[in-house]
């Protein structure tokens, strides 16, 4: 206990701290894709630590257990009709769906759709959207899950009836029901409103309008909104037209986070889509993760994040439509960049390994993320450090043979000393979000290794 007390009253002095990171999309409407296991392993070494996928594909699921990296898994458009249909619908979904997977992959949210309130109009109800999402949230409720797993839905920009100017946005009239009551969903659970917004697309197809800067988040000037908000890149002024649009439906008193579901800039296009190259998508993604990394608001909120999650991970190469909608990815389906943007993480911890990813040598290392570990706090009260204990060696599913009688960190058989093991393989496991390094206020984030002897401390 003489190493570890010390250690400890020092950490005690060190605040709580939450690792920010960068989402991506990872779609696989690819024939030469590399496997999941390697794409997890290449994402441990970069500054992503959020991955959204389109369905549930346990392949992924496996690939990313224990890697510290949250997924947001979906609901394919197909299925929403199936699981707004009935709960038990929604219940044999997510149990073969995604119950498995759990808790050794760390799954954040459940994406009930994309897009699906502007997608295939004449053929999807969009009454099913907002029943689907009940469904599953009464699922989580059941399990104990809603507090960990949000159920939210991805929209398009096109739910709007106008974007511009921002503080004017207000829903498209024909979709105001289903919207008032999903929004209304989302403010009850503490759910994020999600959108997938492309200044790109806007330029494209309104190219003598709008400059070029201004869709790349670069414009200095400004382009200014009647009611005194002066915005600098057009992303801005979509997520806050977004947020007009919530408040227009009487929400604005209600805290509802927006997340960029996705955004990006393809690097290659037809030949009518003159800004698709690489230098522009370099650019505009370059600029997307700072922004993304910067913790800035938008001019309505300037003190609120926003979430972003970049499109793409990979070019897809079967995906339809235009040549730019398979251009979208940072990498082309061998592995190799389609154009240099950095994702390493100034603080991460790794090797000089090379992993060989899709047959392109990459630079990676063994662990995703700044180094950081949980520990109790050592003034913490005995009983509720106790009960601690014994959740994260029982229901919490942490291996806790290390501070049995016989292993390498039972030494020193102290209550806070073994509780501090517990509830960082806790906190490692289930992704290193600050929450779960709370325990009742027990709990304390550190960049400090706390391994000591033979006793080494998890990380991921």
């Amino acid at each position: 206990m003489k190493l570890l007390l010390p250690l400890l009253l020092f950490l005690h002095l060190i605040p709580p701290q939450e690792v920010s990171g960068v989402g991506i999309n990872y779609g696989t409407i690819g024939n030469n894709l590399p496997p999941p296991k390697r794409v997890a392993q290449l994402l441990q070494s970069t500054l992503i630590n959020k991955v959204k996928i389109y369905d549930t594909n346990p392949e992924i699921l496996e690939a990313f257990s224990n890697t510290g990296i949250d997924l947001i898994v979906a609901v394919e458009n197909s299925q929403v009709f199936n699981i707004s249909s009935k709960p038990s619908a929604a219940d044999e979904w997510f149990t073969s769906r995604v119950a498995p997977f759990i808790p050794a992959t760390s799954i954040v949210a459940v994406a009930v759709g994309n897009e699906y309130l502007t997608a295939d109009a004449d053929k999807l109800d969009p009454n099913a959207l907002f029943k689907a999402m009940q469904n599953l949230h009464a699922v989580l409720v059941s399990r104990g899950l809603d507090r960990k797993i949000k159920v939210t839905t991805p929209h398009s920009m096109a739910v709007l009836a106008t974007s511009f100017p921002p503080s004017a946005a207000t829903f498209a009239a024909m979709l105001l029901p289903p919207m008032t009551a999903i929004v209304g969903f989302l403010a009850d659970t503490g759910a994020p409103f999600m959108v997938n917004a492309y200044p790109y697309f806007a330029y494209r197809d309104n190219p003598k309008i709008i400059n070029l800067e201004y869709a790349l988040l670069g414009n200095a000037t400004g382009v200014s909104d009647p009611k005194g908000y002066t915005y600098t890149n057009m992303l801005d002024a979509q997520i806050d037209a977004v947020r007009s649009a919530i408040g227009s439906l009487g929400f604005s008193n209600r805290s509802i986070k927006i997340v960029v579901s996705e955004s990006g800039w393809p690097s290659k296009g037809d030949p009518g889509e003159t800004a698709a190259t690489p230098e522009n998508a370099r650019t505009y993604n370059t600029r997307l993760i700072e922004r993304a990394q910067s913790n800035k608001g938008t001019p309505m909120k300037p003190k609120e994040s926003t979430d972003i999650f970049v499109f793409a991970l990979f070019n897809e190469n079967k995906k339809e439509g235009g040549a730019s909608e398979r251009n979208f990815g940072i990498f082309n389906s061998d592995g190799s960049k389609a154009y240099d943007v950095d994702l390493s993480c100034e603080f991460c911890s790794g090797s000089s390994d090379k992993l060989e990813f899709g047959g392109k040598a990459t630079a990676a290392g063994a662990n995703r993320g700044p180094s950081v570990w949980c520990v109790a706090k050592p003034h913490a009260d005995e009983k509720v450090i106790e009960g601690v204990l014994n959740f994260c060696c029982g229901a919490g599913g942490v291996d806790c043979r290390e501070i049995n009688e016989n292993g390498d960190c039972f030494a020193p058989d102290k209550l806070h000393a073994h509780a501090s093991y517990a509830m960082n393989a806790y906190y490692q496991m289930h992704g290193r979000n600050y929450w779960n390094c709370d325990f009742k206020g027990t709990g304390l984030v550190t960049f400090s290794d706390p391994s000591y002897g033979q006793c080494r401390y998890a990380q991921q």
